[in-house]
């Protein structure tokens, strides 16, 4: 925005006049209602040195006491020197920043010597290239120490503000890119400073002015906060017109939220339309809206509302938002007393209650039987005793033929020897009852485990080759179950020897025990022991043999 080039040199002309001015409005009264504070960092510009530290009590009074946490002042443009920050003034601002812990300095930083003396832009162009291939990096290694020795190592850096106009050296518009690199760059130094902590404010002017400022936008990770410096001029006619222009409030709000930044409004005042209270009420009504991390009024004239005397309604309408709300004189509400009108006490009768004695009963006394335990003997389980069955072995014969016998069946047919007959004997029919004769049996081992009286199966008699006599089988006589005496044998005629009819070859069985001797016999009788004894010892039983051969003495023939 346009002002005077040597802002500094302006205000000190006024420097005088102006505390006189503050001394008389400081003890004027608030005209208005006080509006409530609403907690937003507030500040103004009032000097550049130790009479703007002096004048922030002045206004806080003005104000009725309004706490002014920001405090504002400009490092000098014209030298590397005031750019380095060696000035004596900033002493002065780091003293009143230490005095309390919620209270913030903010100071503009000029990125070029010569800053405010009217450089054509081929030559801002020359400088801004410089500065962005190191060229200026001491003179802001210097400042960061400088701020840093002071105790104000969090101080705001609103740097190159404006730079989206036509006023400064540090203007964008001749090098965007590279005044992009060249901010920076000035941010990576100062950072380094072991001990800072410094915040960087991007503040343009409002409006597109010589170039859109989100161009010269240098990234998020070099900015902190996204200011506006915004006056009553132009562009736009109206505060409606302020907001919805391009590059203007709106888009300001819009653009830090998109970039997650907090906002600020750095400077901000009357200027081209004089006195202008709606200006005022409107601004102070945007900051209350969008809440700023601070923002601070610039006020020497013709911007200002509490030293410049041009803006009186202006003044009054700051003044009246700005005061705190100071609750008004209490007016007591005059007591009336209220007439007391007894109330008649009427007695209420008593009505005895009747005493209904409570009968006693007795709780009978129930005595708790005594259940004896019944004494359960053990009883006497005698242990069996358990004989050892006698088991005869068993007489095992050396087999004599390996070829099974077929068991003859159980006929009682007078036994008639075939002599010389090499026809094996014809299987006798079943249908003729006869008593039970025991056949000879194949002696089998003998299991050891008692088994049912029954026969064993006999073995099927051999089929003699041709020429040769078939066994004599002595059979026992029908009447004689046991044989006990020899029977007469009659000697049947010579029968012709038949040729051998072909058989099938059977197939071949694996070696059998010999068949028992002729004419013996074996019983056995199974012993019972009872279930629980038989399954100890076992199933026995008792075998007798009896031998019909010859050699036992009982061959009859």
């Amino acid at each position: 925005m346009p002002r005077p080039r040597r802002r500094l040199v302006s205000t000190c002309i006024g420097s005088v006049t102006a505390g006189l001015l503050a001394t008389g409005a400081a003890l004027a009264a608030p005209e208005e209602n006080r509006a409530e504070d609403s907690g937003i960092a507030m500040g103004a510009y009032l000097d550049y040195g130790p009479n703007g530290v002096a004048r922030i009590r002045q206004l806080s009074r003005w104000l009725g006491g309004k706490d002014i946490r920001v405090g504002h002042t400009y490092l000098p443009g014209d030298q590397w020197a005031g750019i380095e920050g060696r000035v004596s003034f900033l002493e002065d601002w780091a003293r009143w920043r230490l005095a309390d812990d919620d209270r913030m300095f903010v100071l503009n930083v000029p990125m070029q010597a010569r800053n405010e003396d009217r450089v054509s832009d081929q030559q801002v162009g020359r400088l801004i290239r410089a500065g962005a291939q190191g060229l200026y990096d001491e003179h802001f290694r210097r400042l960061a120490e400088r701020l840093v020795s002071l105790g104000v190592p969090d101080t705001v850096i609103v740097l190159g503000w404006e730079m989206n106009g036509v006023t400064y050296t540090h203007r964008c518009r001749p090098d965007p890119a590279n005044w992009k690199v060249y901010w920076r760059r000035i941010v990576d130094v100062m950072r380094t400073v072991p001990g800072q902590k410094f915040k960087f404010d991007f503040a343009p002017n409002r409006g597109t002015d010589a170039i859109g400022w989100t161009k010269c936008y240098p990234g998020d990770d070099h900015v902190d906060i996204i200011g506006m410096d915004s006056y009553d001029q132009d562009p736009g006619q109206t505060f409606d017109d302020q907001i919805s222009q391009p590059y203007g409030l709106q888009k300001h709000v819009d653009f830090a939220r998109a970039h997650r930044k907090a906002i600020s409004y750095p400077e901000w005042g009357l200027f081209r339309r004089g006195d202008n209270p709606e200006y005022v009420r409107r601004m102070l009504g945007w900051i209350e809206q969008n809440k700023p991390l601070y923002h601070t009024i610039t006020d020497y004239c013709p911007h200002g509302v509490w030293q410049c005397k041009q803006n009186p309604q202006s003044s009054k309408v700051f003044r009246s938002a700005m005061t705190p709300a100071v609750p008004g004189p209490v007016t007591p509400t005059p007591v009336v007393p209220t007439p007391v009108v007894p109330t008649p006490v009427v007695p209420t009768p008593v009505v005895p209650t009747p005493v209904v004695p409570t009968p006693q009963v007795p709780t009978p006394e129930v005595p708790t039987p005594q259940v004896p335990t019944p004494a359960v003997p053990t009883p006497q389980v005698p242990t069996p005793q358990v004989p050892t069955p006698a088991v005869p072995t068993p007489q095992v014969p050396t087999p004599q033929v390996p070829t099974p016998q077929v068991p003859t069946p159980q006929v009682p047919t007078p036994a008639v020897p075939t002599p010389q007959v090499p026809t094996p004997l014809p299987e006798p029919s079943t249908a003729q009852p006869s008593p039970v004769v025991p056949s000879p049996e194949v002696p089998t081992p003998v299991d050891p485990s008692p088994s049912p009286l029954e026969p064993e199966p006999e073995p099927s008699p051999e089929v003699p080759e041709p020429g040769t006599p078939s066994p004599e089988v002595p059979k026992p006589s029908p009447a004689a179950p046991s044989p006990v005496g020899p029977a007469p044998v009659t000697p049947g005629p010579a029968v012709p020897k038949p040729e051998p009819t072909p058989t099938r070859p059977l197939p071949q069985q694996p070696p059998q025990p010999p068949p028992p001797p002729l004419n013996s016999m074996q019983w056995c009788v199974p012993i019972n022991f009872g279930e629980w004894l038989s399954k100890l010892v076992g199933k026995q039983s008792v075998c007798v043999k009896i031998d019909l051969g010859e050699g036992s003495g009982f061959w009859p023939f």
